[in-house]
């Protein structure tokens, strides 16, 4: 069989969850039947997962399932907390700790780099740095910067950095702005649902703005099978030639732009992963586990993608990512 490489996948440490309990505001740690758990304005947020603190049970873990090698990222809430010092210093902490992991598992470990992405003049240094010094093979980013746009105008310099580079750019949902007014702490919905609709609305949002014809190089991955995009995409064109709004940034359809976006396997449900493929393409399709969280599912997810036909197949287990991440 093909190689395998896992593009959704993440790892903590513990200084990261140190610096989040002394300055991140609104977070705060706690324990819930054995487990540590990480709140936001006091509602569970993340469930941390011993796994996430340690390289040697994920590379046990990956020879279990067959995964080859895995591009590691830091999860939400990221850097986006305790003002320009403690964000810049900390992304190059978590930085610093991927590359060292890379450089003692070559074989076997990758990492997209985390930046301060709120403060674009030290996320720009600090990506020439992760990448130059440290051997980053892309970019790591929410899906909404702190309640922020991805298309906002303050992140410009860092966006053309990126595309500067033609990178691979992971957009990983966080908590969409609104859940306490949509009362989706209830029920984990933030999971369920509000993350989905989280990247759903920022790559939305890309497209109607016209961000695939600015950003013609870097490589946007849309986690968790691009969340209800491949759903959504003949409403988006509809509304497009319809409303007048829908269509001052872009003039083509928004379809047009769904082989833009590179998709992965993270979705639990072998008829959405076939949907993610008949929209954006065999060649855009690539594998995801969303290990070691607790919702993760690295042989389920491995599985989905082994039981498609064998050319889709391996483009998605690893073909296409050695392709993008140059690997």
């Amino acid at each position: 069989m093909s190689t395998v490489i896992d593009v959704h996948t993440h790892m903590l440490n513990e200084h990261w969850l140190e610096q989040l309990v002394a300055h991140g505001g609104n977070y705060e740690l706690s324990e819930f039947k054995g487990q540590r758990v990480i709140r936001a304005d006091g509602a569970p947020f993340m469930t941390l997962m011993d796994p996430m603190f340690d390289y040697d049970k994920r590379i046990a873990d990956m020879d279990d399932a067959g995964v080859d090698m895995a591009i590691v990222s830091l999860t939400c809430p990221s850097v986006f907390w305790g003002g320009e010092e403690v964000s810049s210093q900390l992304a190059r902490y978590m930085n610093d700790d991927m590359a060292a992991q890379q450089k003692l598992h070559p074989d076997r470990i990758r990492y997209f780099a985390t930046l301060p992405w709120q403060h674009p003049d030290a996320a720009v240094a600090e990506l020439a740095r992760a990448c130059d010094e440290k051997g980053a093979v892309g970019v790591v980013v929410s899906a909404n910067i702190s309640g922020m746009s991805l298309t906002d105008p303050h992140l410009k310099p860092v966006w053309d950095a990126i595309d500067k580079r033609g990178l691979p750019v992971l957009l990983h949902p966080t908590a969409p702005p609104g859940v306490g007014e949509m009362d989706m702490q209830r029920f984990n919905l933030v999971a369920s649902i509000g993350f989905m609709f989280d990247t759903t609305m920022a790559v939305s949002r890309m497209i109607y703005d016209g961000f695939f014809d600015t950003y013609t190089n870097l490589k946007i991955i849309a986690c968790h099978a691009g969340g209800a995009l491949p759903y959504l995409f003949g409403r988006l064109d509809i509304c497009h030639m319809n409303m007048p709004g829908a269509r001052e940034g872009i003039s083509e359809l928004p379809s047009t732009y769904a082989d833009r976006i590179y998709y992965d396997s993270v979705t639990f449900q072998q008829e959405a992963l076939e949907l993610a493929i008949n929209v954006g393409g065999a060649a855009n399709i690539l594998f995801g586990s969303d290990y070691p969280h607790n919702i993760g599912d690295m042989k389920g997810c491995l599985s989905r993608v082994d039981a498609l036909p064998a050319d889709q197949r391996d483009a998605a287990r690893g073909k296409n990512a050695e392709r993008i991440f140059n690997l």
